[in-house]
């Protein structure tokens, strides 16, 4: 059996709870373990594989480790650095959310590449030493924004962010699906305390753009929903019933 080994912080536990679970299915396919536990200040996350499946879990891994560092590093990365004056808390992560889904796949696509030779995986330390060139692109887009917004601005701003995304998406019972009907969980990678805006949230940092909602939200997240995505939204049977 082949050995991967990824750690973090043991406070950034749920960056590796993300990558065990989204990949659950995976790991049982392909007869792998999966072990997570404290070790002292390290979360560490052991994942057991045949080595003829090795390859393709290590891609898989990587992939979502990759989520982590373009979701869950960046969010932490843009709120120290991004005041957002004059939106309230729920619109400041949505603003927050946009930022990041903007340059996702790039982000992710970068972070990957760096990521792939290794069947060891300190999350932080690759991040601290490996990815200065993606910290010196938030630096870039930190200083690019003001440090007041007005909700009109927003908007404009998320609206735009958006405007070309048109990933097929589907929403029932509070849960957001891709084209497969896979469950996307990335804004597991973000502040879990706020209730509201879990799903417009998950939304944008899907690359949603061909919404199919199946069931009716709560109101901060419908009144959003609508008010960013609006002709973008059909809704399916599941909505009436």
């Amino acid at each position: 059996m082949a050995v991967l080994v990824i750690t973090d912080k043991n406070y950034n536990i749920d960056n590796l709870r993300y990558i065990s679970s989204s990949e659950s299915e995976f790991f049982s396919a392909t007869g792998s373990g999966v072990f997570l536990a404290e070790e002292g200040e390290r979360a560490v996350l052991r994942i057991s594989c045949p080595e003829e499946y090795l390859l393709s879990v290590k891609k898989e891994v990587c992939d979502k480790i990759a989520d982590v560092i373009a979701v869950n590093y960046k969010y932490l990365f843009f709120t120290s650095r991004i005041a957002a004056v004059g939106l309230d808390c729920l619109e400041k992560e949505i603003l927050l959310t946009s930022l990041i889904s903007a340059d996702l796949p790039e982000d992710k696509k970068y972070a990957y590449s760096k990521l792939i030779p290794y069947d060891t995986i300190a999350i932080d330390g690759f991040f601290n030493f490996r990815m200065k060139l993606l910290k010196n692109k938030w630096e870039g887009i930190v200083a690019c924004i003001p440090e007041y917004f007005k909700k009109e601005q927003l908007k404009d701003f998320v609206t735009y962010l958006i405007e070309d995304k048109n990933n097929k998406i589907f929403i029932e019972n509070g849960n957001v699906y891709d084209e497969h009907f896979k469950r996307l969980s990335r804004g597991e990678l973000m502040d879990k305390g706020l209730k509201e805006g879990r799903v417009i949230r998950e939304v944008l940092l899907s690359g949603g753009g061909n919404i199919e909602l199946n069931s009716p939200l709560n109101c901060e997240d419908e009144r959003y929903m609508r008010e960013y995505f609006g002709g973008k939204i059909t809704l399916g049977k599941g909505y009436f019933s």
